[in-house]
């Protein structure tokens, strides 16, 4: 009887061994399957249909019109260019600032471990509470940017309307909100470069500086690399600073589209227009250029693999 009822609990112990793995990770097949790869699918039955968001389950098959449509549409390039420009103008920025805040943390700071928090709070901060403070902050009238800029002898700028100066707004946005988390990163890998490296660079009589331009940066090619993927992944995908930057213009990104991204374009189409069909071309045109994006990923990472 006791035999029996140890080759049963063994069996239940290998069965155990050999499933368990897979019910563990089973959750997240279910939810990827469910709110991943299905709307992936979904999204892309639907850019080759003619359809409406009030009526999702009538569809008119249009095959590839609705892409071609993209090419002859001003609002799509537009929308493009303003992803481009305000991704670079967020971007390069947003990573010398964290690369040289990685820097100063890096080596011995008082009170170190209060500043590695303070970067980061930024990111934690919500994205619609971090805009609608900018937005104050870059208003026309009573904004305390033109105050600061009133008192150095400046004329008052319309930061919301104008081209570049809302651009340059909404970049300043994503700055503020990501420059502490690139930060952190940065510092976690400049924690894995090997001390011997200074101190052989301090032996030949190397400043702080050129340990920094020599030996840091050398050693942060691909971290540096990853992250440029990732921010340029945000900036393509960029939404909810600009939507809420300046309410009343809602998904058109100002009154001539001047600060109108790919994702508020989307929305606009999706949800404004309730072209559903062209929402999804949209999607799919961003998802293609993201694709585009991890390919020179791909062949950077492998070049930089080559030479070291």
């Amino acid at each position: 009887m006791t035999s029996h009822a140890t080759e049963r609990r063994s069996r239940r112990h290998r069965r155990d061994l050999r499933w368990s793995p897979y019910a563990f990770v089973a959750p997240f097949f279910a939810f990827f399957l469910a709110f991943g790869l299905f709307p992936l699918l979904y999204t892309g039955w639907a850019s080759l249909h003619r359809v409406e968001l009030t009526a999702p389950t009538e569809m008119e098959w249009v095959g590839l019109r609705n892409f071609s449509r993209l090419l002859h549409d001003d609002f799509f390039w537009n929308a493009l260019r303003n992803t481009v420009t305000i991704g670079l103008m967020s971007t390069v920025p947003q990573l010398l600032i964290a690369l040289g805040l990685a820097h100063l943390l890096h080596h011995r700071l008082r009170g170190s471990a209060f500043f590695r928090v303070a970067v980061l709070t930024p990111y934690a901060t919500s994205v619609a509470a971090a805009t609608l403070v900018f937005a104050l902050l870059f208003g026309r009238d009573y904004g305390m940017i033109n105050w600061v800029l009133g008192l150095a002898g400046f004329d008052a700028v319309d930061w919301q309307n104008g081209q570049w100066t809302s651009q340059l707004a909404v970049s300043t946005i994503v700055i503020w909100r990501w420059t502490g988390y690139n930060a952190l990163i940065y510092l976690a890998a400049m924690q894995a470069i090997p001390r011997d490296l200074y101190e052989s660079a301090e032996l030949d009589g190397a400043s702080r500086l050129r340990q920094f331009v020599h030996v840091t940066v050398p050693s942060l090619r691909h971290t540096i690399l990853f992250t440029c993927v990732v921010s340029t992944i945000g900036a393509t995908q960029l939404f909810g600073e600009p939507l809420l930057f300046n309410g009343a213009a809602g998904a058109t990104g100002g009154a001539d589209h001047q600060y109108q991204t790919l994702g508020l374009y989307l929305y606009e189409q999706g949800w404004v227009n309730l072209h559903l069909g062209r929402a999804s071309a949209i999607a799919w045109a961003m998802f293609l250029l993201l694709l585009v994006v991890g390919a020179v990923n791909w062949l950077i990472a492998r070049r930089l693999g080559k030479s070291t």
